[in-house]
């Protein structure tokens, strides 16, 4: 997945011919993890997250890593997502999630409406596109922007509920070539 920078929150960078790129300070962390942002203002939290500095900067303190796939942070400021206070959030992949003090999380699921895509006693994930949007990059480029906001548990967090959202800019699949227009070999 390839992310791309900048919009109306965009600071003007030292190289006048580069994009601009948002402060990671001016991302609203609240509307990142409830899915109502957009890709491009992830990342400049995916790459501050790289620098444990950069984190404190932003308020955020590290916290052990409980689970070897999430990098956590508790926040010097608690905020509100989708009316669930909190003040941890954690970060997967290009995921972005708030952890909840829900013990379960099949009820936020259904008043989300999400859609089930596991559930076990052990184990529940529920999720929703909520953008998949075509576009052409700075380059000229077919891409593909997506958002989805999930909902889950997992057994290294007993008690707390994972709320967040997936975001993507990949390249446009090319549409497959269906038989009919691929041609025949000539019989000699």
């Amino acid at each position: 997945m390839a992310l791309a920078t900048g919009n109306a929150h965009a600071a003007t960078s030292a190289d006048p011919g580069a994009p601009p790129t948002l402060d990671p300070a001016q991302v609203d962390l609240a509307r990142l993890i409830s899915c109502q942002d957009t890709p491009e203002n992830f990342l400049p939290l995916a790459i501050a997250i790289q620098d444990p500095l950069q984190a404190v900067a932003l308020g955020w303190r590290p916290l052990p890593q409980a689970n070897m796939f999430m990098s956590e942070y508790l926040l010097n400021q608690p905020i509100t997502v989708l009316g669930h206070r909190t003040d941890h959030i954690a970060f997967a992949g290009s995921s972005v999630m708030a952890v909840l003090d829900l013990p379960d999380p099949r009820p936020l699921a259904r008043q989300l409406q999400l859609e089930t895509a596991l559930d076990t006693p052990e184990k529940a994930m529920f999720g929703k596109e909520v953008l998949s949007e075509p576009f052409i990059d700075g380059d000229g480029k077919a891409q593909v922007r997506s958002m989805i906001l999930n909902v889950s548990n997992v057994t290294s967090h007993p008690g707390k509920t994972l709320l967040g959202c997936t975001y993507s800019i990949d390249p446009e699949e090319e549409p497959a070539e269906s038989p009919a227009s691929i041609a025949a070999p000539a019989a000699h």
